[in-house]
């Protein structure tokens, strides 16, 4: 019988008051534990997730889920791997942030610490079960992680291997707890847990809808990535084209490639056609506004909503725009607040771009396809949040802390 969500959140809270002040190497023993437990009992993994493909495959679940649920040996040693990495980087936990001494001889410290207790809920991937789960553990936190029906039985099989895992170094198996019950009800009353300190939804629009809908716990959006590359009027347009293709085709279905295209005026006719062509070879269907259509008239018809769609496919939308600030506004109106890329020679225009574009990451003649917690070098995230506060694009172990403040005394007494 499945355990109440209240119950799983007491457990939880518990456990997170312990895992707060764990040594780096209990939390480090524990990951290691688990990585070596996963490729142990992987053929006790590889048979949950069989069952679920086999659930899956008869529900009729089209090929592009279907591979993202679907684990192999070689995904197995790709979990194990990541947390051994996790267990590599750096703890945050304890680390001095900021500290100063007033004059009246206070002495005030600013400390990182655990967020608490963190809900992930996510959709279809199992492997997020182990990542997450890796996270959250080596930056001091219990976790309650929630996937989907399709998933379970995957779900299950590695979460008790990590629970395994975390009981044999010494800490609560309760820092690592699974929401068996994947009834809507369900999710939504983990939405509300007061237990909860952080939630984290990874899907599509219809979760972060439920979420914007029901949820009273704070909340990082792992939102939409509508990302867009603006072709400034000085770009190199060789590197411009190769930035262009890698940054739609290299992997369409994720959330760092690019759906938006916007090319200046000046640059469009020596740039479009080629970009088309090289697109169009490649699969990629293409809308665009007038002046777009003017240099490849193949490509269809955008609407407002194209540019403001994340397609997650081979599509893409296109924009011819006069004027830098042109191009600023496009990208501010139609973005969703991941990444934006602007390609050009002039410094001047650079420097406006990334100040005045509004988003989490905004990148300067590269692909956006690097906004990822794992090039920006932090080793491994949980998601990109695409909002403000507390934590904004790639989220890995710092995102998941917050700081106290130590203050320092010798007697002192406010007049």
């Amino acid at each position: 019988m499945s355990v109440s969500v209240t119950e799983l959140g007491r457990r939880a809270k518990i456990a997170a008051t312990r895992l707060a002040f764990a040594s780096t190497g209990a939390k480090n023993s524990a990951l290691v534990a688990a990585a070596d437990l996963l490729a142990d009992r992987a053929d006790e993994v590889l048979a949950a997730n069989r069952a679920d493909l086999d659930g899956a495959e008869s529900a009729g679940m089209e090929p592009g889920p279907l591979d993202r649920l679907r684990l192999t040996e070689a995904r197995i040693g790709a979990m194990a791997e990541g947390l051994r990495d996790v267990a590599r980087l750096p703890d945050p936990v304890g680390e001095v942030l900021d500290g100063w001494r007033r004059p009246n001889g206070l002495q005030i410290e600013r400390v990182r610490v655990p967020l608490g207790v963190v809900a992930i809920i996510y959709e279809n991937r199992p492997n997020v079960t182990s990542d997450a789960a890796g996270i959250c553990l080596k930056s001091g936190n219990a976790v309650l992680l929630r996937g989907s029906a399709t998933a379970l039985q995957s779900n299950v099989a590695i979460v008790d291997i990590l629970r395994d895992a975390t009981a044999k170094a010494g800490l609560p198996a309760d820092c690592v707890a699974l929401v068996d019950d994947v009834r809507h009800e369900t999710a939504i009353e983990l939405m509300q847990l007061d237990t909860v300190d952080c939630l984290i939804p990874r899907g599509g629009h219809a979760l972060i809808q439920s979420i914007r809908d029901h949820a009273t716990v704070p909340v990082i959006i792992d939102g939409d990535g509508n990302c867009q590359i603006y072709v400034d009027a000085s770009a190199d347009l060789d590197r411009a084209l190769d930035i262009v293709v890698n940054a739609k085709t290299s992997r369409p279905g994720v959330c760092n490639a690019a759906e938006s295209l916007i090319v200046h005026e000046s640059a469009a006719a020596a740039f479009l056609p080629r970009v088309c062509e090289a697109l169009a070879e490649l699969q990629v269907e293409l809308v665009g506004d007038a002046a777009a259509r003017r240099w490849w008239p193949a490509m269809g018809e955008a609407t407002d909503d194209d540019f403001a769609q994340e397609f997650l496919a081979l599509k893409l939308a296109v924009a011819v725009v006069g004027s830098l600030d042109a191009a600023i506004d496009h990208v501010n109106r139609f973005g969703s607040g991941h990444t934006e890329a602007i390609l050009t020679r002039d410094l001047a225009a650079a420097r406006r771009f990334t100040t005045e574009v509004d988003a989490g990451t905004v990148m300067v003649n590269a692909s956006t396809r690097f906004a990822d917690g794992g090039e920006f070098g932090f080793g491994a995230e949980i998601g990109i949040s695409t909002q403000k506060l507390h934590a904004r694009g790639p989220m890995a172990l710092r995102e998941l802390t917050t700081y106290k403040n130590v203050v320092w005394g010798d007697g002192q007494v406010r007049n």
